[in-house]
């Protein structure tokens, strides 16, 4: 049993755990112990509770004198290190909040305490949460668990190397230009980009860019995922984009796929691509056409012109850069070189900043008109699987270090297009999700993006259920 613990979903350990086949107590244990062995070369997680396992034997005795139990009563959750939990360090990623300890827990966290869940540790992002890699001046780096040398991806890529190598079943992690989907994808796990609004950002930070920002679930399943939804989403009185949207319902268990129109794209705005990753997608829209859906292939030629990555660089450099400079005043040789250089370029101008922002209102036009004829997108996560770790010294003073880089099949791009098939779903607000599906010819996971309509949630979860229960889900794992 304890072997196969590891591996299992949040929505199984709960089950196992309300029919007294396992205790929340020795699933503690057993997670402890894979910690232990495990995370010293990972380091995934970097704050751990003292009260983990108190919360785990009174949710034992909570099976034997309560009728009704929560959704994931007993089970472990981690948390990401820029959203709040009570009286445990949580320090962005930053020396200037290296003794950070927040008052109250942030809505989500609370959220899930209050399902049962028991919170088990912090992991791991980049500082500020504003890298695609994980790593940092305070904590280092994060590995792969597919591949020690290879980046998890960034800002969440300590929730998806933990969840990826066994250490936690479920976690929360944020999303500002992909940092859930691109670690999800490089991990070989499951992670969601909710719609603008549909789960409070109350205690995440920063505290900016809050109209492009999103909290979101990763996971081993997408029932967690919706799961996890449930208990997360709706308005908490305080975020103001939470009151959008009502708390999520999940409405598709029986959708027909038959009636889906999906849209498949593997180039236009998201090149350059590697061939292995338009080859998964091509394969994936097979998939959906073995299921039934009606199934295209889009070109996307509105978008190309755009340049939705040069719009975020400058939306992002002008309000992140007002904003943390306000904040970081006198601390700034605290700052990691990256974080550095980054607040020390010059700022765009008036006229780019507004010209951007126009950038963004087109793309969200474009999004409009694709799903008035489509109800999905299918398209890639990210132009590769994971890369090596940037050169970067993060705790040096080097500000003159080359930039990090990307090789999609020798045509050498900036690393910043890592990114750059998921910022359209955060600047348009749109649900979008990363499934694990396929590997490279090196053993690497590889994922597909699946981007739905505003607020239809469920739709797109629906779908992607059924599209985790034709492909059997995830079949391998990187570690025994």
């Amino acid at each position: 049993m304890k072997d196969e613990i590891y591996y299992q979903d949040a929505t199984s350990l709960a089950r196992l755990i309300k029919k007294k086949v396992i205790s929340p107590v020795e699933i503690f244990d057993l997670l402890e112990k894979r910690i232990s062995k495990l995370n010293p070369d990972l380091n995934a997680i970097i704050q751990f509770p003292d009260d983990s396992r108190i919360k785990a034997k009174e949710a034992e005795n909570d099976l034997y004198t309560k009728d009704k139990l929560a959704i994931f009563h007993g089970v472990p959750f981690t948390v990401k290190d820029c959203i709040d939990t009570q009286g445990i360090l949580t320090t962005r990623g930053s020396k200037i909040f290296s003794s950070n300890r927040p008052n109250k827990d942030a809505t989500v966290v609370k959220r899930m305490k209050d399902s049962g869940a028991i919170l088990i540790g912090k992991t791991n992002m980049p500082e500020f949460a504003l890298w695609w890699e994980t790593a940092n001046s305070l904590y280092g780096k994060t590995e792969n668990p597919w591949s020690i040398g290879k980046t998890p991806g960034g800002s969440s890529g300590g929730e998806a190397s933990a969840i990826s190598a066994g250490l936690s079943p479920f976690g929360i992690g944020s999303d500002l230009g992909g940092s859930i989907r691109q670690p999800a994808a490089f991990c070989g796990i499951v992670g969601f980009k909710p719609s603008h609004g549909r789960v409070p950002l109350t205690g995440h930070w920063p505290n900016t860019l809050l109209r492009f920002m999103h909290v979101g679930p990763l996971s081993r399943s997408v029932r967690d995922i919706i799961n996890g939804l449930i208990i997360m989403s709706g308005n908490d009185g305080n975020d103001y984009y939470s009151l959008k949207l009502p708390r999520f319902d999940f409405e598709h268990k029986n959708l027909d796929v038959k009636n889906i129109k999906v849209a498949y794209c593997y180039d236009g705005p998201f090149n350059p691509v590697s061939q292995e990753v338009k080859s998964n997608i091509s394969r994936a829209s097979e998939v959906f056409k073995d299921m039934g859906a009606n199934v295209e292939r889009v070109f996307l030629e509105d978008w190309v012109d755009i340049d939705h990555q040069v719009a975020t660089s400058k939306i992002y450099a002008v309000e992140g850069g007002f904003y943390l400079n306000s904040i970081i005043g006198e601390n700034f040789n605290k700052l990691s070189p990256v974080m550095k250089r980054r607040l020390l370029n010059k700022p765009p101008t008036l006229d780019e900043y507004l010209d951007s922002l126009k950038k963004v209102e087109e793309l969200r036009g474009c999004f409009t008109k694709l799903f008035s004829e489509y109800d999905i997108l299918l398209c890639p996560v990210s132009p590769t699987v994971a890369y090596k770790h940037d050169p970067i010294n993060h705790n040096g003073n080097d500000l003159n270090f080359n930039p990090p880089y990307l090789d999609v099949d020798g045509e050498i791009i900036e690393g910043r297009n890592s990114i750059g098939a998921t910022i359209p779903a955060d600047l348009s607000g749109f649900p979008a999700i990363s499934l694990p599906f396929g590997f490279s010819n090196k053993g690497l996971p590889i994922g597909v993006q699946l981007i739905g309509r505003y607020a239809e949630d469920s739709s797109l979860l629906g779908l992607s259920l059924c599209f985790e229960s034709h492909t059997k889900g995830i079949k391998n794992y990187p570690y025994d």
